[in-house]
Parts: structure tokens; C-alpha cells; sequence
């Protein structure tokens, strides 16, 4: 009785030897140094400049962590330097593991500075939510009377101050640059306009950097000009999410609109809003939230709506526009995977543009676009300017003939125009 007792044991033994080989191994022996968990808001950079201390080292990240889950399916597969999800494990390798990255892996921050796209890696994020991007989402979110807070006063400009001033916008600290013109303001305080940069690789942008002359152009004319950075630049608080898939960096111009309206110089009936290129995009969908912004200003702006986006983000010539990221991209896949594509659903494509709101813009706007911008067609800008027409708003357009996304050849032209626009409807305004 006894030996027949002990063969299932005996068995069972057995098993579990020839099964011990398939178990995961240890870290340690899939040659980690340590292991980190995606949190909201890393990317491949931010990770490999906390744990290697250099941030362009996230191609060994990659690396180990598949070399890693090779032998251990606790660690992530990193089919892709540009994809990256909250939860997953990642190998980081020791001082000594120099793995080469893969010729095909795309850099997590690489982004062309003057395209509009939301490049600079895939920030691991909350899960994706479209009705978010609707305009009446906007509506009903509350921007708060709040005032500005001067964190650093810098070097004055030719007739004005300049500071980097900091508010709230949905609980985080948002910065910006601020110019204020000296000597004594009008009776009503200074007019304003705020100030919508195009895009930038949040990792490389600088408050005090790039579009200096713009910001000059107005401030020197008697404006208050205030530039947000917006969350996840520079110093601000938050992720750096993109602008075409999540509401934050319009909620955080919103936030700041309301915040220079509470400002002591400034005249809270005088605000205008300028915008280039991913900042033509927010001053667009802002002016249809908020109706005290007199007049816009875009320059190459991403106006089209969202079927647009999707379909004719190419260039006059009908070549395709300049490569970007894969996660310029995902907002694009994301859209589609939950709401179909636009024919199948016109009515919630309708709902996230702005263009089906020109009813309800809350003044005249101008329009720059030149006609060789290989980063957003300069069509988007002839269309809202009939669809403005249409609506029987304000509209005007100033193409330049073979110049770039930027209007280089016609800047000093195109910033005459602009001036004179605000000088009109914001400065001059009854």
C-alpha cells in the first residue's frame, strides 16, 4: 500500500521538474540592473534620461526590455519606440549592456520643429476619450477667475517688461511668457492679445525661445501679449498629451484667457488671440467656446475639420505631406477604431470641429497661409475662409505665393497685416 501511495507523488514530481524551465526567470537573470513599471506620462525618454541619465539612450531600454521578454513574459514587447503603454515592465540594462538600437526604431522624440503634428514620442497615457474633443465639452468646462502669478522677471524689452507668469488650468501650474508695455496704461488697462505657438517637441521647448520677433511685433505696439506653455513645456505641470487628440491645450488657453482677463493692466473687453499653425487649431475651437475674444489672427493654421485631418493632411501638390511619428498618428487610429470612419458617423465628426460652429465665433478673423507649406496645405486656410463667408462671419485671407509654413519671405508683411487687424478690431474696438 505503501509503494503504490507514493507513485503519485513520484509523478507529480516529475511534472513540475520538466515544467520548471518554462517559468519566467528572474530579472536578474534576464541581465536587468532594475525593472520599471510605465507610469502616465513616461516615454521612453523621460525613462532612459531617470535610470541612464541620457535621455537618447532609450534604444538599450528597447533592447533589454526584448531581450528580457525573450525568457520572461512579465516583460513588455517593444514592437516600437513611438508605442508605449501604462503597466508594462521594462528591462533597464546595466552600465555595461551597449545594445545597439534596431535601424528600424524610430526615435521616441524625434519630430520635425516646424510640422504641426504631435510628435515627440507617445506619452503613456489615460485611456482615450472622444467625446472629449467635442466643442460643447469645451463649453462646459469651468475657467475660473484667477489672477497671474509673476514667477521670474526678465530682461525688458524694448518698450515693454517681460516676465514668465504662471496660473491654473485643471489644477496644474501652467506658465507663460508675459510682455506688458510701460508707461501709463489707458483708463481701461491694455489691450490683449494671447499668444498660440505652433508646435514644438515639448522636450526641446523653451518659454524664452523661438518666436521671439512674433511676440516682439506686438508687444512693442502697445499689447499685453501673454504666450501659454502649455502643459507638459518647459516648466508647466501635466503630460504633454497633443492637441488634436485630448481638449488640454485648448482647456489651458481657455484657462489663461480667463486669467489675463483678471489682470490689473489689462482691459478684459480688448482680448485677442493669435495663433500659428497647431495654435491656429486652439485659437479656432477657442474662439467658438469663449465669447470675449474680439478677433483672431492665423498664420498656416491646422483649420480644416476633423474629416479634413484625416483624409487631406497633404500638400497643393497632392504628394505626401513630410513623415511623422507614430504618435502623430494614433490620435488618427484611435478616432476611427471607437467612432468609425467619418462617413459612417458625420455627426460626431461634426461635434469635435470647430468649422461646424462658424456660427458662433466670437469675432472676425485673418487668415496668412503660404502657398508652399509642406506642413499643413494652404487649402485648409482657403476652405474656413468660405466657410466663414458662409456663416456670414468676418473673414480674410493673405496667401503668399511660394512661401513656407513659417512665411519667412512675407513675415514682415504678414505681421503689418496682423497688427493692423488687432490695432482694428481689439485695440480700436467700441
Amino acid at each position: 500500500m505503501h509503494t503504490h501511495r507514493s507513485m503519485p507523488i513520484l509523478l507529480l514530481t516529475a511534472l513540475l521538474v520538466s515544467l520548471w524551465p518554462l517559468a519566467p526567470v528572474t530579472a536578474q537573470t534576464a541581465n536587468c540592473a532594475q525593472t520599471v513599471t510605465v507610469q502616465a506620462g513616461d516615454t521612453l525618454s523621460t525613462i532612459a534620461g531617470r535610470t541612464l541619465g541620457d535621455a537618447s539612450a532609450y534604444a538599450r531600454i528597447v533592447a533589454a526590455t526584448n531581450a528580457a521578454a525573450a525568457v520572461d513574459t512579465t516583460f513588455a514587447v517593444i514592437e516600437s519606440a513611438d508605442r508605449l503603454r501604462i503597466g508594462w515592465k521594462l528591462c533597464i540594462p546595466g552600465a555595461q549592456q551597449n545594445a545597439a538600437p534596431a535601424a528600424s526604431t524610430p526615435s521616441a522624440t524625434e519630430a520635425p520643429a516646424s510640422t504641426s503634428e504631435d510628435g515627440g514620442g507617445l506619452v503613456a497615457t489615460d485611456p482615450f476619450d472622444g467625446e472629449a474633443l467635442t466643442i460643447d465639452y469645451l463649453r462646459q468646462q469651468n475657467y475660473p477667475d484667477q489672477q497671474l502669478v509673476i514667477e521670474e522677471t526678465l530682461a525688458p524689452g524694448v518698450n515693454y517688461n517681460r516676465y514668465i507668469a504662471s496660473y491654473r488650468s485643471e489644477g496644474l501650474r501652467i506658465n507663460g511668457l508675459l510682455t506688458v508695455p510701460q508707461g501709463e496704461a489707458p483708463a481701461t488697462g491694455w489691450p490683449v492679445i494671447i499668444f498660440n505657438h505652433g508646435y514644438i517637441p515639448p522636450s526641446v521647448y523653451r518659454p524664452t525661445e523661438r518666436y521671439v520677433a512674433y511676440v516682439d511685433g506686438f508687444a512693442r505696439n502697445g499689447y499685453i501679449v501673454f504666450r501659454p506653455d502649455y502643459r507638459g513645456h518647459a516648466f508647466s505641470e501635466g503630460e504633454a498629451r497633443g492637441a488634436y487628440g485630448y481638449p488640454d491645450y485648448t482647456i489651458d488657453v481657455l484657462n489663461a484667457t480667463a486669467a489675463l482677463k483678471n489682470h490689473p493692466a489689462a482691459d478684459a473687453n480688448r482680448i485677442g488671440m493669435w495663433g500659428h499653425s497647431m495654435g491656429g487649431y486652439i485659437t479656432l475651437r477657442a474662439m467658438v467656446t469663449d465669447p470675449d475674444i474680439k478677433a483672431g489672427v492665423i498664420w498656416a493654421g491646422v483649420v480644416a475639420n476633423y474629416p479634413d485631418l484625416l483624409t487631406k493632411w497633404r500638400r497643393s501638390n497632392n504628394t505626401p505631406a513630410p513623415a511623422v511619428t507614430a504618435q502623430a498618428r494614433r490620435w488618427r487610429t484611435l478616432l476611427q477604431e471607437q467612432y468609425g470612419a467619418p462617413e459612417d458617423n458625420p455627426a460626431f465628426y461634426a461635434s469635435i470641429s470647430a468649422n461646424s460652429y462658424l456660427a458662433d465665433l466670437s469675432g472676425p478673423l485673418q487668415l496668412h497661409h503660404g502657398t508652399a507649406d509642406t506642413s499643413v496645405p494652404y487649402e485648409f486656410s482657403t476652405t474656413l475662409r468660405d466657410q466663414l463667408l458662409a456663416a456670414g462671419q468676418v473673414g480674410e485671407l493673405y496667401t503668399y505665393a511660394g512661401d513656407d509654413h513659417n512665411i519667412s519671405q512675407g513675415f514682415s508683411e504678414a505681421m503689418a497685416r496682423s497688427l493692423a487687424f488687432f490695432d482694428q478690431h481689439v485695440k480700436n474696438a467700441e
